[in-house]
């Protein structure tokens, strides 16, 4: 019963196989290989971006700071949801790549910006000289952090407030996959139709050992993130590992397969939790993640049981049994049936 992370989850075993095929042999180094050459022309092909320029990392950490570092200068601001995972989550590696470029939270309803927050803190009015730094990029996150999506549509309304303030527009899609399942769209249509400028594109969290890339729709940023990849130590010496990951990962539709597996084991465990009277899920689950509200003796329950997930605003052993706490349960492509129907089980015997 394991709902901790969709980062816990297994390598799929086409990518497996995939790494074991990059074994055979030498292949040059830092990217100069065959594989590396096809796995950037599939990441083109993917949004129909010919022209953009791909950058392989190992972390999504990385692609979200280095891509930020590219878009941002040290003296500017970059402007994402209070929730969103390069605040909260990424030990200012923003910040410290970006060489001191500040993060300031946004308005959000349900994880999702406010376009009018957003307006409000780019109002020139608000920048009188010098000493009130300057505006440097939007950062946008889809999923978003608390399970719910973007349109595209709801993207090119911020990204079009973000450009007409000079800014341009990133996108963290540690959980991309999740949210083009949900809604149907397109990877062009969620991306750079909708004004995306630079894209985390992630692949670990959905099925890969460890992969992810950066796509800059815009080519003549490129050399300045080559440079700053490889000054991060994030040009793998034997880089033909990572291409072989995402080639195995996109071949076939296989991550967009692998997303709508998860986003269903999600439904499912949503479905039961609705039909449990003691619990409240909010925001409405629209991905791989959910958030379910109940009290105390039940989480200790279940966790004596052996399921495993976050509590995320106190702790199971220390406070009264009733005191409602949340979880954050997040299901992966390989999440078990059997491991829904079970947790389930348990919980609905506690509330009968």
């Amino acid at each position: 019963m394991f709902f901790a992370s969709d980062n816990g989850g297994p390598v799929h075993p086409a990518i497996m196989e995939a790494l074991a095929a990059a074994n055979e042999g030498d292949a040059m180094a830092y990217g100069d290989d065959a594989l590396t050459a096809r796995a950037r022309d599939a990441l083109r092909a993917t949004p129909e971006a010919p022209e953009a320029e791909i950058f392989l990392l190992a972390s999504g950490t990385a692609a979200n700071a280095l891509a930020l570092a590219t878009l941002a200068e040290p003296f500017q601001t970059i402007y994402a949801t209070p929730d969103a995972h390069v605040i909260n989550h990424e030990c200012n590696a923003p910040e410290f790549y970006t060489g001191g470029a500040k993060l300031t939270p946004v308005a959000a309803d349900a994880g999702k910006m406010r376009p009018e927050a957003l307006a409000q803190a780019l109002d020139p009015a608000r920048f009188h000289s010098e000493h009130d730094g300057a505006p440097g990029a939007l950062s946008l996150t889809n999923l978003t952090e608390l399970g719910t999506l973007y349109s595209p549509g709801e993207i090119a309304t911020l990204a079009r407030i973000a450009h007409a303030a000079g800014l341009p527009v990133h996108l963290d899609g540690a959980r991309l996959a999740n949210a083009l399942a949900a809604t149907g769209a397109s990877p062009a249509e969620m991306t750079w139709k909708a004004g995306v400028d630079a894209l985390s594109f992630g692949a670990t969290k959905n099925g890969a050992m460890g992969a992810e890339a950066v796509i800059l729709f815009d080519p003549a940023r490129a050399r300045e993130l080559a440079l700053r990849r490889m000054r991060a130590g994030q040009l793998l010496s034997k880089h033909r590992y990572l291409a072989a990951q995402m080639l195995a990962y996109l071949e076939g539709g296989l991550w967009l397969d692998l997303a709508r597996s998860a986003n269903a084991r999600t439904a499912r465990l949503a479905n039961g939790l609705r039909e449990i009277g003691a619990v409240e899920i909010a925001p409405e689950p629209q991905g791989n993640i959910l958030f379910a509200r109940f009290p105390r003796a039940l989480h200790q329950r279940l966790l004596a049981a052996g399921a495993e997930y976050h509590l995320m605003d106190g702790d199971a052993q220390k406070g009264t049994p009733e005191e409602p706490l949340t979880a954050r349960l997040v299901c992966a492509w390989s999440t078990p049936q059997e491991s829904i129907d079970r947790f389930l089980q348990i919980l609905r015997s506690l509330t009968a």
